[in-house]
């Protein structure tokens, strides 16, 4: 049998790891000497309310070996294999952390970085668990996994700079600036890293300039697309995108989910990103 396993940064439900027995392996938030376990220790309202009263950023930390390696030897009984989905590489050593721990199991376990967070690493665990109900093998679900991977659009929407601001990618000034000419930030996800697109002043001009975006890039056939959108406590602006997505290109499904605290402490309050 081949077990699924992951880390707490996907934005998934809980109903859907008890659905399809997926254990979660936590991120470590810290605030200066406050530390909690993604998904287990702090909500994301939680979470949202202590960051907006810091005036630093929160830091995360990724999960240790021994935890992968505990969560591994948990799940997989003589014979199984284990798939571990995690974060992008590129934002965390979440990746490295369940390489570790494969080399200190007899358990045949295949580590897959998704080279993306939040909705993007979502609908990779969502492929896999098709792929795998369906009968198919590790390759077979890897090589499939490969090319979803490679066709995946991410769109980072930054509704408020603040956060940058406290992570030092920006001065305080021009934080400031870019507060009073109302600008927005739309970046892009390529190859597991964020990448700034365009900057766009206004909330409303921003969103319907994501929404063009994600048509130009789903080359306005989305019939057999799942879009999937996480906020930071915006669900407001998450409602009109997927109404309007809906309206405008049918897509099969669009599903939105809060994002939690490992991608909000980089987008800030407001923010979105949208996956496909």
């Amino acid at each position: 049998m081949i077990h699924i396993v992951t880390d707490s940064s996907c934005d998934l439900p809980d109903e859907f790891f008890a659905r399809h027995n997926i254990p979660i392996v936590p991120l470590t938030i810290r605030f200066s000497d406050e530390e909690y376990k993604e998904k287990i220790d702090i909500t994301p309202e939680e979470f949202y309310s202590k960051m907006t009263a810091s005036s630093t950023l929160p830091k995360t930390a990724q999960p240790s070996p021994a935890a992968f390696l505990k969560v591994f030897e948990e799940t997989a009984s003589p014979g199984d294999e284990i798939l571990c989905i995690t974060i992008s590489s590129k934002l965390s050593g979440t990746f490295q952390s369940a390489n570790v721990a494969k080399t200190m199991t007899s358990i045949p376990v295949t580590v897959f970085d998704s080279l993306a967070a939040s909705p993007g690493h979502a609908l990779q665990i969502m492929k896999a668990v098709e792929l795998r109900d369906s009968g198919h093998c590790m390759d077979e679900i890897v090589d499939a996994l490969s090319e979803f991977r490679r066709n995946m659009t991410i769109f980072i929407y930054l509704q408020t700079l603040e956060n940058i601001v406290k992570g030092g990618r920006i001065t305080r000034f021009q934080g400031t600036v870019a507060n009073i000419m109302n600008i927005k930030l739309i970046c892009e996800g390529i190859e597991g890293e964020v990448v700034p697109l365009e900057k766009v002043r206004g909330n409303k001009r921003a969103l319907e300039r994501l929404i063009s975006l994600i048509g130009e890039r789903g080359k306005q056939d989305f019939s057999n697309t799942t879009i999937y959108i996480t906020h930071a406590q915006n669900l407001q602006d998450a409602e009109f995108l997927k109404a309007e997505l809906i309206n405008r290109y049918n897509p099969l499904q669009v599903l939105i989910y809060p994002t939690g605290p490992t991608v909000g402490a980089y987008t800030g309050v407001g923010g979105l990103v949208i996956t496909f």
